[in-house]
């Protein structure tokens, strides 16, 4: 576990994934759960000398950060829109029903998804007042239409989840372009000088990764333009993929499942935004 400041910890040991952690006078407010089973059980322990979990924020409502959750007997918080998003499931995912790249693919067979249904929710944004800790939540859509911060301002510490990821490509399939991009604007805002961003993919960034992402969102757009003019849609969807893909510095093990995230995520994305071409 990684400090950033006194009582604010991210946690970067678990696949695919940063956790955030934030300790408060009415118990720890953690930031994401571990895909795996096993690894939430471990968070957990890893947890027990800083105090007791209370709250658990889930940053949007991708598998990665949300299937753990399940087992997190907390009050879940989430913007609304992932809340309605989880409430819509299935009871039961398999991971290789619809690949996405992600480390849920890998999932055989899971049930008691709707336990990862959270409790409080809010549309804008909410402020807790927990202890001596003011968090605020803020609807910073984008990587998803239900994405948020959670925002210490007194401590200038936030934790952004995927609106930057700089090791690997995020997940582009329910992702809003223009909003992504507006969320940028606001992390690279004169109010937020001064602050610790933390990914939910990559830990501590800096200001001219916000940069680096703004302008691969900016290919993206140009890119979904191609393929409105092409006929195989799908092969074209993976040489544009090979070549993003050259903008992060993924390792070989790791290669093919970025790959697989990015082809998939242009092909939904694509789908959303034409959908009379489908």
């Amino acid at each position: 576990m990684r400090k950033v400041i006194s009582g604010i910890y991210y946690e970067d040991q678990y696949p695919g994934l940063t956790l955030g952690l934030i300790e408060t006078g009415a118990g720890l407010l953690l930031i994401d759960a571990p895909p795996r089973v096993e690894d939430g059980r471990e968070w957990l322990i890893t947890l027990t000398e800083l105090g007791k979990p209370e709250y658990l924020a889930l940053l949007d409502s991708h598998p990665d950060r949300t299937l753990g959750a399940r087992i997190f007997d907390l009050r879940r918080i989430a913007q609304e829109e992932t809340l309605q998003i989880i409430d819509g499931w299935s009871d039961t995912f398999k991971g290789g029903a619809n690949p996405i790249g992600g480390e849920s693919d890998q999932f055989k067979r899971i049930s008691g998804v709707r336990k990862s249904t959270p409790e409080i929710s809010f549309t804008n944004q909410l402020e807790l007042f927990l202890g001596s800790r003011v968090v605020q939540f803020w609807h910073q859509p984008g990587p998803t239409r239900g994405a948020m911060w959670v925002v210490l301002p007194k401590e200038k510490v936030v934790f952004i989840g995927d609106t930057v990821c700089l090791n690997e490509p995020p997940y582009l399939g329910e992702a809003d372009l223009e909003a992504w991009l507006e969320s940028l604007d606001v992390l690279r805002a004169e109010d937020m000088q001064g602050f610790r961003r933390l990914s939910g993919r990559d830990g501590r960034i800096k200001r001219d990764d916000v940069h680096a992402m703004a302008r691969f969102l900016r290919k993206i757009q140009v890119r979904l333009e191609r393929l409105t003019s092409v006929e195989n849609r799908e092969a074209a969807a993976e040489k544009i993929a090979r070549e993003l893909l050259k903008d992060f510095a993924v390792g070989s093990p790791r290669a093919e499942l970025a790959l697989q995230r990015l082809k998939s995520g242009l092909m939904n994305l694509y789908s959303r935004r034409y959908p009379d071409d489908d």
